[in-house]
C-alpha cells in the first residue's frame, strides 16, 4: 500500500517531465490515446449514473485521463453549476501561477523619526500591513518585543495604522445572508491588509462558582476597545442544560463590535467556546496592537490614528509570513475562506496594483482561465472562497486547471500539497481511507446548503492519474452525495484490479 501511495507522486514527476505535458510539442507528435479507455470507463461508470441523484438534483461530471488530456467519461459537463469551495482550486492555481510558491505577506514597524540613546522614538510609529491570513496575536506580542529589542521603550508621536494595501471593503462580496450579517460567524470574517487572528474571537463561557451566581465570560486573547463583551449570563442547577443566546452588535463608525451575551449555564459543567468574526478587521488590529503595546511598558505620547506610510519611512521591525505555499496547504486542506480570499486580494494588489481588490484579483484568474482556453461567457466568479451562490463553474474548467497545474514543472508539488489527501488529512481525512485507498485521491470539496462538489485528482488502479470533478447542486442531504462521490472515486482506484476488471 505504502508503494502505491507514493506513485502518485512519481506519476506527476513522470508526467511533468514528460515532453507531452500540458500542451502538445511539436516535435513529440501526439500522444497516443488508450482505445479501450472510454469503453472501460463507461463499462464501470455508466451504471453509477442511474443512481436517483441524477434525476432529482443538477449534476455536472467529467473524468479525464490526465496524460493525455482525454476525456473519458462525462454528464453534463458543460452545464455551468454552482461549486461552493472547489473555487479556492482556482484561487489557488493563479496566486501560485502569479505571486510564486516563496511568496510571503509582510507586516512592518516603520519609523520617520529618531530613536534616542534612552529609547524614545521621536516621532510617528507606522505600521503597516499587506494581508497576512496567519498574522496571529502572538506574533504580533513577538513584533512589539522585537521594537523594544531595537532599542524603542517609549513613543513620543503617534500610532499610524496603515492598512491601504486592500480596498476598505471588509465584506466578502456575494454573500449577504442575513443570519450570517447579523450573527458574524467565523467562516464569514471580514477582509482587510491589517487583520489578526483571521479576524475572529474566541469567546469563552463558563459557570460561576456557585448556583445562582453570573457566569464567567471573557475573550481568549486581547482585543482593547474593538470588541466589549455584555456578561448576562447566570449559573444555573448542575447537570442542566446550556442555553445560551448571542447578540452582536458593530458600530458602524468605530468598527467596534458588541456582544451580549445570556442565558444559564450548568454549575460545574464545561466550559463553552463560541468564535464570531470582528466588526472591522483595522478596528480589531489597533485594539490588540494597543493592548499589546501597555502590555509591553511601551508608552505612547501621541495617539492611535489610521493614515499613510511616508515613502522615507525606515524599517524597525518586518514580520514575514510562512511561504505562500505553506499558507494554501492549510487554505485548501481546511477551505478557510478568509486565507483564500486575502490571497486572492493579495494577487490583485501585486498583479494589477494597490489596493487591492477582490475584482482585480479575480481578473487574474479570469486571464488564467483564457490561457487554458476557457471564453468568459461560460463561468462566472464573485469572490475567491466560493461564499456565493451566485458563482457558476463547468466541470470542465475546474478539470482544465487541475491538468494544467499537474503537469506543471515548478508549480505541480505545490499544488498538489495543498489539496486534502483522502483518508489522511483535511476536508478528507475521513473518506478514501481503506487501506487500498488511502493517499491515492488528492481533492478540494466544496459545500453550501443545497451544494455539494468534489475535484479531486485520481490515481486509478491501471496507474494513469484520473482529474474527476463533480459538481452536484440543489439536493436536500449531503450524505447521499458524497458516497456516489466516493463510488465513483472508488471505480477509479479499481481500474485494472481483479475489483475493476
Amino acid at each position: 500500500m505504502i508503494q502505491r501511495a507514493s506513485l502518485l507522486f512519481t506519476l506527476l514527476c513522470l508526467v511533468v517531465m514528460s515532453p507531452s505535458a500540458g500542451a502538445q510539442d511539436a516535435d513529440a507528435g501526439e500522444v497516443e490515446e488508450d482505445p479501450y479507455a472510454h469503453f472501460l470507463l463507461g463499462e464501470l461508470l455508466g451504471p453509477l449514473t442511474e443512481d436517483p441523484l441524477f434525476l432529482n438534483a443538477e449534476v455536472g461530471m467529467q473524468v479525464v485521463q490526465v496524460e493525455t488530456g482525454e476525456e473519458v467519461f462525462a454528464y453534463n459537463p458543460d452545464v455551468a453549476l454552482t461549486p461552493a469551495s472547489v473555487t479556492k482550486v482556482l484561487t489557488a492555481a493563479t496566486a501560485l501561477r502569479n505571486l510564486g510558491p516563496a511568496y510571503r505577506f509582510e507586516t512592518t514597524l516603520l519609523t520617520d523619526g529618531e530613536v534616542t540613546a534612552d529609547g524614545v522614538l521621536e516621532g510617528d510609529l507606522y505600521v503597516r500591513g499587506t494581508g497576512d491570513p496567519t498574522l496571529v496575536v502572538e506574533k504580533v506580542w513577538k513584533m512589539i518585543r522585537d521594537l523594544q529589542v531595537a532599542g524603542v521603550v517609549e513613543i513620543e508621536g503617534d500610532v499610524v495604522y496603515d492598512d491601504g494595501w486592500f480596498a476598505d471593503d471588509p465584506l466578502v462580496p456575494g454573500w449577504r445572508k442575513k443570519v450570517d450579517m447579523a450573527n458574524g460567524p467565523a467562516y464569514f470574517a471580514p477582509l482587510g491588509a491589517l487583520s489578526v487572528n483571521y479576524n475572529t474571537v474566541t469567546i469563552v463561557a463558563a459557570p460561576g462558582s456557585e448556583e445562582g451566581q453570573p457566569a464567567r465570560l471573557e475573550l481568549d486573547t486581547p482585543a482593547g476597545a474593538a470588541v466589549v463583551l455584555v456578561n448576562e449570563l447566570e449559573t444555573g442547577p448542575k447537570g442542566s442544560r446550556v442555553s445560551l443566546a448571542m447578540e452582536r452588535e458593530v458600530d458602524a463608525p468605530t468598527g467596534a463590535v458588541t456582544f451580549t451575551v445570556s442565558g444559564r449555564l450548568p454549575f460545574e459543567g464545561d466550559v463553552q467556546r463560541y468564535y464570531r468574526s470582528v466588526g472591522h478587521p483595522r478596528a480589531y488590529f489597533i485594539g490588540v496592537f494597543e493592548e499589546l503595546l501597555e502590555g509591553h511598558g511601551v508608552s505612547v505620547g501621541g495617539e492611535h490614528i489610521v493614515g499613510e506610510t511616508p515613502e522615507e519611512a525606515e524599517v524597525l521591525v518586518r514580520l514575514g509570513s510562512p511561504p505562500l505555499t505553506e499558507i494554501l496547504n492549510h487554505a485548501n486542506k481546511y477551505s478557510s475562506n478568509f486565507m483564500a480570499e486575502q490571497i486572492l486580494r493579495a494577487v490583485g494588489a501585486e498583479m494589477h496594483g494597490v489596493p487591492g481588490t477582490t475584482a482585480a484579483g479575480l481578473d487574474s484568474v479570469g486571464a488564467y482561465l483564457s490561457e487554458l482556453g476557457i471564453p468568459t461567457d461560460e463561468y462566472t466568479l464573485v469572490n475567491g472562497s466560493g461564499l456565493s451562490r451566485d458563482a457558476r463553474l463547468r466541470a470542465g474548467h475546474v478539470n482544465a486547471v487541475l491538468i494544467d497545474m499537474s503537469v506543471r514543472r515548478e508549480l505541480a508539488p505545490e499544488f498538489l500539497a495543498s489539496l486534502s489527501v483522502g483518508g489522511v488529512d483535511g476536508t478528507l481525512r475521513r473518506r478514501f481511507g481503506e487501506d487500498e485507498q488511502r493517499g491515492l485521491v488528492r481533492g478540494k470539496t466544496g459545500s453550501l446548503n443545497g451544494v455539494y462538489c468534489l475535484a479531486a485528482l485520481v490515481e486509478g488502479g491501471d496507474g494513469q492519474l484520473y482529474a474527476m470533478t463533480f459538481l452536484v447542486n440543489g439536493i436536500r442531504r449531503t450524505r447521499p452525495v458524497r458516497s456516489l462521490h466516493d463510488r465513483f472515486g472508488a471505480a477509479l482506484l479499481a481500474l485494472g484490479t481483479e475489483e475493476g476488471t
